[in-house]
């Protein structure tokens, strides 16, 4: 797997991106990719592309660490440079991983029955595009 490692203390939207605030539904940690449980409050939880419904979905990437029932803030879309807390290439596409809260530079990771969701594309080695897609399934 090409996972990316996340360094929660570099996690940073920009000036532009746009911001939900939630109630955790488990311990997140900034950088992890979340999703809104519509069948327990809508408390905000770890997305999964290989979870079951509502957990393969992608709403945005938690930009502070939260215990269940704390608040959390996640960036939804930021198309100036959202600050992603590691290194990879320019131009590389990230995706929901098949990990829960993680994401990947490799499409190829994701295993049959994941749901494809790209969330965007590196515009220099620190900073990600953030615009969510959700594709079907991988077979």
């Amino acid at each position: 797997m090409a996972a990316i490692s996340i360094t929660a203390t570099g996690v940073l939207k920009s000036s532009t991106g746009q911001v939900s605030v939630g109630t955790a539904g488990a311990t997140i940690t900034a950088g992890q990719a979340v999703y809104i449980d519509t069948t327990d409050s809508n408390k905000i939880k770890l997305a999964d592309a290989n979870g079951t419904t509502p957990a393969n979905t992608f709403a945005g990437i938690a930009l502070n660490a939260a215990s269940s029932g704390q608040p959390v803030s996640y960036c939804t879309n930021d198309t100036a440079g959202f600050t992603i807390g590691a290194t990879v290439l320019a131009g590389d596409t990230i995706w929901l991983s098949p990990t829960a809260g993680g994401i990947t530079k490799t499409q190829a990771d994701l295993i049959a029955g994941c749901t494809v969701i790209s969330i965007g594309n590196m515009l220099t080695t620190t900073t990600l595009n953030l615009t969510p897609c959700t594709g079907g399934a991988v077979a």
